[in-house]
């Protein structure tokens, strides 16, 4: 049963070709929290353009990231689906929020530093504050739950840091909770078909270094084939598959799509070359992946449903948003205009 005081905020950039590591390490468990949360899903499109977008291909995308959701199946009569840049509360709060924001923290943020390389001072502005509009994002429906992965852990640190400081400055303890992480134990990161050691990732210059939610069976198929293993057997125990990347990510994605625990699916294969192992991993992605698929494919063809489902997300995220922003300007001494 849902608890309504038990908010999750999450959201997805739309930046094209989303992959089964986007799926296994947060769509998919987006759809089991909406009986137990009060869940707001969104397209979180202004932090995609903290890096150069083409603005056909960003709106296209972010109409695909709609479509994903729904084809995985969030309920949009349950859930809240949107997207960010059409509720403007969200830079509202996160432009006072960079006024809270001490640099040393911003300074602090490794992820700042791995996306700008060498070259950061050619980074965006947007790029290095991109945390404060993340914490906006989460505390702006007052969100006590947040769903996480280890890149985004820092962050949300951050937006509780944020919280705390925003209630002892304005002498408002408990305006804004502080948000805890939803880790699931269950679901590892998925990483590149071709270097175990590298997140899966829509970036890789290689089509072969991930499965796209959106890839034939076909497609599917060769990929995997062309998945690196090891020169070896499958081991017969989790101590020795760890050492070996490529063949812990493939037994991470096999029990992400089929349920089974990784130790027993090591137990099944141990001794085994990988071709049984890999058949087997093919059938159950292909499984999975082409009723979303498929549907996707239709729901994109249906532009005119998305945008309603756009629009009346947008209407609902805006109704509690709206709330906490007079909340805080209130807080904060603004005057508002109130006719």
């Amino acid at each position: 049963m849902k608890n309504i005081n038990k908010i999750v905020l999450s959201g997805v950039q739309p930046t094209g070709g989303l992959h089964i590591g986007n799926y296994l390490g947060a769509i998919k468990n987006f759809v089991s929290m909406q009986t137990e949360y009060d869940c707001f899903f969104c397209v979180v499109d202004l932090h995609a353009i903290t890096v150069k977008q083409d603005p056909k291909l960003l709106k296209n995308n972010t109409y695909e990231v709609v479509a994903t959701y729904l084809a995985s199946g969030i309920d949009p009569t349950k859930s809240v689906i949107f997207n960010q840049s059409n509720v403007s509360s969200h830079s509202e709060l996160a432009w006072i929020f960079n006024c809270i924001t001490r640099m040393g923290w911003l300074n602090r943020m490794t992820q700042f530093k791995d996306k700008a390389g060498k070259d950061k001072e050619n980074a965006s502005s947007g790029l290095f504050i991109y945390p404060n509009l993340m914490a906006a994002d989460i505390l702006l429906y007052k969100a006590t739950h947040v769903p996480v992965g280890d890149d985004q852990k820092q962050h949300l640190e951050l937006t509780r840091d944020i919280a705390q400081k925003f209630n002892r400055d304005y002498e408002c303890d408990s305006f804004f909770p502080i948000p805890e992480p939803i880790i699931d134990k269950n679901i590892s990161r998925i990483m590149s078909l071709k270097n175990g050691e590298l997140k899966m990732s829509k970036s890789d210059s290689s089509d072969y270094s991930r499965i796209s939610l959106t890839d034939s069976a076909d497609q599917i198929e060769k990929k995997i084939k062309k998945a690196k293993t090891a020169d070896t057997s499958m081991p017969d125990n989790n101590e020795d598959v760890s050492k070996l990347f490529e063949v812990n990510n493939l037994l991470n994605i096999f029990s992400g799509f089929s349920g089974i625990d990784k130790l027993e699916l090591i137990e099944k294969y141990k001794g085994q070359n990988f071709s049984n192992f890999k058949n087997s991993l093919t059938e159950v992605i292909i499984e999975h992946i082409k009723p979303i698929s498929k549907e996707i494919d239709k729901l994109m063809n249906d532009k005119a449903y998305l945008n309603q489902i756009i629009s009346s997300g947008a209407e609902k995220a805006s109704e509690k948003a709206n709330v906490t922003i007079k909340e805080v300007y209130d807080i904060i001494g603004f005057v508002r205009n109130e006719t």
